[in-house]
C-alpha cells in the first residue's frame, strides 16, 4: 500500500467496520430496517467509501457510538455499491441525499438527520 493510499483510503473499498452495523444491501434490507423503526429508533449511516471526509466522519462516529446506552439498530449503507437504495431512501422518506449522512428514523419517519461534520451521537439521543 502506498503512502497516499494509507492517508486517503486507497483502493480498499471495504474497510473493516465495527460489528454493531447492520448492512443495507437491498431494498428488502431497507424495508426491514424501516419496519424495525416501529419497535425502536434506528439510524442509517450513508457512507461513500472513496471520500476522505466520509471516512473520517464514520471513524469519529464509531468512536462515539461505543458510549451509546440506548437500544438502537445501526444500519450502514455503502453509497458506491448501492446508490439505487440511497435514492430510494431519499424518495420514500422525503430527505435530500447527502454524503456522509446520518438519518434517524422512528415509526417509519425521519425524525432527525445530519451530514458531514455535523454527524454525532447527539443526533441519536
Amino acid at each position: 500500500m502506498s503512502f497516499f493510499d494509507k492517508i486517503f483510503g486507497g483502493k480498499n473499498n471495504n474497510p473493516e467496520r465495527k460489528s454493531f452495523w447492520k448492512n443495507i444491501e437491498s431494498e428488502e434490507d431497507l424495508n426491514k430496517a424501516i419496519e424495525s423503526s416501529y419497535q425502536h429508533r434506528i439510524a442509517i449511516f450513508k457512507h461513500s467509501t472513496r471520500c476522505f471526509i466520509s471516512k473520517t466522519v464514520l471513524n469519529n462516529f464509531e468512536k462515539e457510538i461505543d458510549n451509546l446506552d440506548e437500544k438502537m439498530d445501526l444500519y450502514y449503507l455503502d453509497l458506491l455499491e448501492h446508490r439505487p437504495i440511497s435514492n430510494k431512501i431519499s424518495e420514500d422518506l422525503g430527505i435530500r441525499h447527502e454524503s456522509p449522512q446520518l438519518i434517524i428514523i422512528e415509526d417509519g419517519k425521519v425524525i432527525n438527520s445530519a451530514s458531514h461534520e455535523d454527524i454525532s451521537i447527539s443526533h441519536i439521543k
